[in-house]
């Protein structure tokens, strides 16, 4: 099973399409404080509210404490600045993956955390920001869940 991490999540719409990505792809999600939102919010629940019951989603005080409790063989970190395309990478059940908040990325003190090996990124054209955050996390999920021939709990 792969873990879904947003740290610090801005924009509840994302994270309920996400909580319905991970629903059906069978990954656990994991959401890092502070949330720019109340988890209960009007839209986090119309986005995900018929899949809430079906993911595995758990909220953390940190990033760290999110680490000690998973115990993560490998995790990835994506962003614009990743050393690898996200498709040139083999996946492993379990591979964690780590998204930054919404306006700002991943701070760079998480990205030197991260071996660079494991700094990924999706691939745009020159001159744009970067791809909405469930969309981001649907690339890679379904790409990495793709190389284990979309077998449930892998």
């Amino acid at each position: 099973m792969f873990h879904i991490v947003l740290f610090e999540p801005e924009i509840p719409p994302n994270t309920g399409n996400v909580i319905r990505l991970s629903a059906n792809a069978g990954a656990k999600l994991h959401l890092i404080e502070p949330l720019g939102f109340d988890i209960g919010e009007k839209s986090l629940r119309r986005a995900g509210l018929d899949y809430h019951q079906l993911t595995h989603m758990q909220v953390w005080p940190s990033l760290q404490a999110c680490f000690d409790a998973v115990k993560p063989m490998r995790w990835f970190a994506l962003s614009t600045r990743g050393k690898h395309r996200y498709d040139q990478v083999r996946y492993q059940a379990g591979d964690m993956f780590v998204f930054g908040p919404e306006t700002r990325g991943l701070p760079q003190a998480v990205l030197e955390q991260c071996p660079i090996e494991q700094r990924v990124r999706i691939p745009m054209l020159p001159g744009n920001r970067s791809l909405n955050l469930s969309n981001s996390v649907a690339v890679l999920v379904y790409e990495a869940w793709r190389q284990h021939d979309f077998v449930a709990g892998a």
